[in-house]
């Protein structure tokens, strides 16, 4: 197949560039929240998951801010963020495997690495959660990986699809 996405017609490249725009609020919307619930922080990170340390001699009765997410929560977790996430490169991937601006090994690599930092990512809160805290920083370089590829594909498209013009037009 060579499609480029200079080539398509207008209305499908306003399409695509509107479901791309709707995507990158939701996965921005998803930064905003983990921003807010951990300040970006491996120790907001590892209090989220595994709840906050309870230091010796503090007061017995003082309640800590949070508790370790339970089996269930962490199952709902990872079922959310995968699936959705999936469908996310998916469509993502989809349309940036027809541009022309990357390519190679490189448009290889931002079409795999994602889906593998998924399941990275949610795989290392288990490790978290259950194994030690150290493993936030392999959440943090998964995940920045993660949303760096997002945004890559994403500002990709919208170049091409908005403002590369067609050889042939």
């Amino acid at each position: 197949m060579n499609i480029k996405l200079t080539e398509l017609d207008r209305a499908l490249k306003y399409f695509l560039i509107t479901i791309i725009f709707v995507l990158t609020i939701g996965v921005s919307t998803g930064l905003i929240y983990l921003f807010e619930t951990t300040n970006y922080s491996p120790t907001g990170t590892v209090q989220r998951f595994s709840g906050s340390q309870m230091i010796e001699g503090d007061n017995e009765f003082e309640i800590p801010e949070y508790y370790p997410k339970p089996i269930s929560e962490m199952l709902i977790t990872t079922h959310n963020h995968i699936l959705g996430f999936s469908f996310i490169f998916f469509i993502i991937g989809i349309i940036f495997y027809f541009n022309s601006v990357i390519i190679g090994f490189w448009k290889t690599f931002l079409l795999v690495e994602p889906v593998i930092s998924v399941l990275i990512t949610f795989g290392s809160l288990w490790l978290i959660r259950y194994v030690d805290t150290n493993f936030v920083y392999l959440t943090i370089i998964s995940s920045t990986v993660l949303y760096i590829s997002f945004f890559i594909m994403a500002g990709t498209c919208i170049f091409e699809l908005q403002f590369k013009k067609s050889i042939t037009s």
